[in-house]
């Protein structure tokens, strides 16, 4: 058996050995057994099914959730068969004809290999024609669609195992790149194959580099990454189809070879730009998650994550698609929490359950990105596998540790608390009990009169956040997803508390705090290293410009427009009006002394300027610059004007703040009054004008205190820089 299996790997597939788990999966799929299959990206899950499909009689009957996955796979089978019929697909796509000549190869006994979407399955005409023919197995590829508890469940995929019974019982192989220990119990249970022999291999992908940076200067980020990586292949996702569209255009304005993909696309265009990508007539895809499931491109050597998934699983589903030849494979990630609470949003109006599987999904992700814990430690425990290295040398916060701090007695403190207050609770709730942060929740438990009430007072909600993530990835307390995540202390915890060993932790990362440091110490400017000896120059004279006109520092240019004018050294008005946040109105208006100032500099410095990472921008083809001026100047409601261009309020905010911080003015007057109090409005005008050291909004929201909304200090806000600056 070793010896025609060894020869039907290289004759057909081109191999000389099996991969990991391969050889013992093939053998217990030959022998008709029930095989749930485990394994990462890049493993070979696919020739788990298809060798034995071409020795065994009958048909395997692969169910895979996507048409484009389904076309590769038919087409690499027919590349090593002198066979054409040798695989086929059925689905949506097939015309009339196509589906008669299929069903006729299947019945001439031609075809090993037959694809169905779940959906094309439960067609009776399908179900009545596979009664017909002898089925040696089905495989159930991406089987991970089936439990609600994973990052793709389609309800579709729970219908799988009745209409198997329906067609004829055969053997199964389940097969799926990621799995939790709850969604392998869930997809064994749904299939009725909870006798299988299971075949995990390992998540760790050793090859692939982690990295989480802060969200600010995302575009600029990229294209430089991009360039940084000239004619290696990349993948970014974004969320929503109109950023795909969007950042595409900026990457293809800046010289780089970039092509869309998303489900909003017509069928053929997404053929073609997936073509294109795996042809490397282009060399990167900006696309929504619909893009690459099971695409067999090997080379792909970055994965940029413009958003963070809505999960974990997710996540290690799409940065796996980095590094499949085993090369290098970087997996960079932009993170903001404004993202979380979009994400939240988005679960409004879902059912109770469904939210709360998602709020779960995402705290772990949340977890994940704001630890300092080595990022495979994480992700692997997360998987249910243990990872003992204590610095894997290939994550941004193994290549960066932070300082180790001593938990050993903080841990016990946590651990007591939890015995004493139960296993109701999440994380969260037992972190708010230590610090002593009072909610309607607690009270209603009476855990504000708890000894344990502010107990760990003495340090912070990130601190004890990362002492519990080292709790669980210790070992000492068992989360129950079951019940959306609640926590428990368990035996090895109890024993813990009665002889506690040596425990240290890193702090969390805090990316606000992190970034406001950072721009403190040592500004980065966009697109290269900021002339730190410039820069200081040109915030004096901001000082000395603000102090003649009468105003805050911030009003005549903010600091990323310094920041830009240190890396650009603009030497005209001209060039001036491309410097991040200035236009052509505040050029002119405050621009003269700056212009002259870096003339001087550059000549006595001798610098040759860097024009190379100059980010162009892109002509805004919806016209939304111009239709927003012309919506105020004819005072239309911004809920209004927000709607005409397919915008949430707070990006048309946003919008209008990037129009005022370039230097038009506008009188935003007439919906302030219609917003909100005169008198709120006059506290914020009077405390831009007076207190701030800054345009800051959280420092602002903090100042002025919760009766205050955000969205009533950015619209007094923009008036106040309209009326002072503009």
């Amino acid at each position: 058996m070793s010896i025609l299996l060894h020869e039907k790997l290289k004759t057909c597939f081109g191999f000389s050995s099996f991969k990991g788990n391969q050889e013992a999966v093939i053998r217990n799929v030959l022998e008709g057994r029930d095989t749930f299959v485990l394994m990462p990206t890049g493993g070979g899950k696919s020739l788990c099914y298809q060798l034995p499909a071409l020795l065994m009689e009958g048909v395997a009957i692969v169910i895979s959730p996507l048409i484009a996955l389904m076309k590769n796979q038919v087409d690499a089978m027919r590349a090593v068969s002198a066979e054409p019929g040798i695989a086929h697909f059925l689905n949506s796509s097939l015309n009339k004809t196509a589906v008669q000549q299929v069903r006729a190869d299947v019945l001439a006994g031609k075809t090993k290999l037959l694809y169905f979407a779940p959906e094309s399955l439960t067609k009776e005409d399908n179900v009545a024609f596979l009664r017909k023919i002898r089925i040696s197995f089905y495989a159930i590829d991406e089987a991970h669609c089936i439990s609600e508890w994973g990052h793709d469940f389609r309800p579709e995929y729970r219908r799988i195992r009745p209409i198997i019974n329906e067609i004829g019982t055969a053997p199964l192989i389940a097969l799926t790149a990621t799995a939790t220990p709850k969604v392998q119990l869930d997809i064994q249970k749904n299939l009725g194959m909870s006798d299988a022999a299971v075949f995990r291999s390992s998540f760790n992908r050793a090859n692939l580099y982690y990295e989480i940076r802060p969200k600010r200067d995302v575009d600029r980020d990229i294209i430089r990454f991009i360039k940084q990586h000239e004619g290696k292949s990349g993948i970014v996702y974004c969320l929503s189809r109109k950023k795909v569209e969007e950042l595409t255009e900026l990457l293809v304005a800046n010289g780089i070879r970039a092509l869309a993909y998303h489900a909003g696309m017509d069928a053929a265009t997404r053929a073609a730009n997936q073509d294109d990508f795996l042809m490397e007539r282009v060399e990167v895809i900006v696309a929504t998650i619909a893009f690459g499931m099971g695409i067999d491109k090997p080379d792909v050597r970055y994965v940029i994550h413009y958003d963070i998934p809505k999960s974990l699983e997710g996540y290690y589903q799409e940065t796996g698609r980095a590094g499949r030849d085993g090369g290098e494979g970087h997996c960079l990630t932009f993170y903001s929490y404004k993202d979380i609470q979009k994400l939240e949003k988005f679960m409004q109006g879902k059912p109770v359950a469904e939210q709360e599987i998602g709020k779960l999904l995402l705290q772990e992700t949340v977890s994940y990105a704001e630890s300092s814990m080595c990022r495979r430690k994480t992700l692997l425990h997360y998987f249910g596998e243990e990872y003992t290295e204590e610095n894997c040398g290939s994550c941004d916060n193994c290549r960066n540790p932070r300082p180790q701090v001593d938990a050993k007695a903080a841990l016990r403190m946590a651990l007591e608390a939890l015995r004493d207050i139960g296993d109701k609770f999440k994380t969260d709730y037992l972190v708010n009990v230590l610090v002593g942060k009072t909610t309607a929740l607690i009270k209603s438990y009476g855990h504000n009169d708890s000894k344990w009430f502010g107990a760990g007072a003495d340090h912070d909600v990130r601190f004890w956040g990362a002492v519990l993530r080292q709790a669980l990835i210790l070992g000492l307390v068992d989360k129950n997803i079951e019940n959306y995540g609640l926590i428990s202390i368990n035996k090895r915890g109890e024993n813990f508390i009665a002889m506690p060993f040596p425990v240290t932790v890193t702090l969390d990362h805090d990316y606000d705090e992190e970034d406001a440091a950072a721009e403190a110490t040592a500004p980065v400017g966009r697109g290269g290293a900021a002339d730190e000896e410039l820069f200081a120059m040109l915030k004096d004279l901001r000082k000395k410009v603000a102090k003649k006109h009468g105003l805050p520092p911030f009003v005549i240019f903010q600091d990323p427009s310094l920041e830009d004018m240190s890396v650009q050294y603009p030497v005209s008005i001209e060039e001036m009006q491309n410097i991040t946040g200035v236009g052509a109105g505040k050029a002119r208006k405050f621009g003269e002394e700056f212009v002259k100032l870096i003339k001087a500099y550059v000549e006595e410095k001798e610098i040759i300027r860097p024009q190379d990472m100059i980010v162009k921008s892109v002509a805004n083809k919806s016209g939304n610059k111009i239709f927003i001026i012309q919506s105020i100047d004819r005072k239309m409601d911004f809920e209004d004007i927000a709607r005409a261009r397919d915008l949430e309020f707070d990006e048309l905010l946003s919008e209008i703040e990037g129009i005022v911080n370039s230097g038009t003015r506008l009188d935003v007057s007439y919906y302030i009054r219609t917003f909100m109090d005169e008198e709120k409005a006059d506290d914020i005008y009077l405390y831009f004008k007076e207190d701030a050291e800054s345009d800051s909004l959280d420092a602002a929201i903090e100042e002025l205190g919760s009766d205050y909304t955000e969205e009533e200090i950015r619209l007094v806000r923009i008036k106040f820089m309209c009326e002072q600056g503009n």
